[in-house]
Formats: structure tokens, C-alpha cells, sequence
């Protein structure tokens, strides 16, 4: 339990890295930049994932990191990829078909509920999917004959 618990603080702390770069970056490009709402957010949930691998494979999950580093890498980016989804989908509806344009609903959209749901699917998916040891091999048994 008490892993556990501190299995989750560590994500905790790497993850509001995480969303810090995610936001900032969001919002320059948004912003600052006039680069176009979905753009921004795929630019900086990109960057916030490398971020985020770098925290959950050498502290959160370190523990769990069997798997050889590319393939925990592309399974990592998938699973970030899917939570990319959830926040894009969830400012796609704020946006496009609620019609709520304003850089305070872009920001609610996309880095609350989008980032709150994301994480939800993501602890579940690296614990239970990209940070596991890889698998071992089964020892053959013995061949049992009937006489």
C-alpha cells in the first residue's frame, strides 16, 4: 500500500511537470503565437510527453522498467498518444460544436478536463501496460506420460 501511495505522488509530481510545460507551451503557441488551438495542443502534449517519459521511467516506474528502453518508448508514446486524443476530443467539442472560442474555455477544454481524463487512462496504462517487466519466459514442464 504504502508503494502504492508513493507510486502515485511520483506521478503526481511528474505529471504537474509535466502539464506545466504542457500549458506553457500550449498557450505561447495559442497566444502568444496565434498558432491555431489543435496545433498548439499536439505541439505541447508532444513535448510534455517526453518530459512525462523521462519522470515516469526513471522515478514513477522505475521499479517496473523491464522492457527494453525503445519498445517501453513506443509503447509510452502510443498510450500518450491516446490520451492526446481525449484532450484533443474534449477541445474539438468545446471549440468546434459548443462554439466556446475564448482562450479561457480552449484552456478549461483541453487542460482540465482533457488533461484530467487523459491521466486517468494513462496511470492505468503504464501501470498495468508500458511500465511492467518484460516477460519471462516459461520454464518447459516435464512431460508427465501415462504408462
Amino acid at each position: 500500500m504504502r508503494a502504492a501511495l508513493r507510486r502515485l505522488g511520483s506521478f503526481t509530481l511528474v505529471g504537474t511537470v509535466a502539464f506545466v510545460v504542457d500549458i506553457s507551451v500550449f498557450n505561447i503557441l495559442a497566444s502568444g503565437l496565434g498558432i491555431g488551438p489543435i496545433s498548439s495542443k499536439i505541439v505541447s502534449v508532444v513535448l510534455a510527453t517526453g518530459v512525462s517519459w523521462v519522470g515516469s521511467h526513471y522515478l514513477t516506474f522505475r521499479m517496473f522498467a523491464g522492457r527494453p528502453k525503445r519498445e517501453e518508448a513506443l509503447l509510452f508514446g502510443l498510450t500518450n498518444l491516446i490520451g492526446l486524443g481525449i484532450a484533443a476530443a474534449c477541445l474539438v467539442v468545446s471549440h468546434y460544436v459548443l462554439g466556446l472560442t475564448s482562450p479561457l474555455a480552449d484552456n478549461i477544454s483541453a487542460n482540465v478536463i482533457g488533461v484530467l481524463l487523459g491521466n486517468v487512462f494513462r496511470y492505468g496504462a503504464y501501470r498495468f501496460f508500458v511500465f511492467r517487466p518484460a516477460s519471462v519466459p516459461a520454464s518447459p514442464q516435464p512431460c508427465v506420460t501415462d504408462p
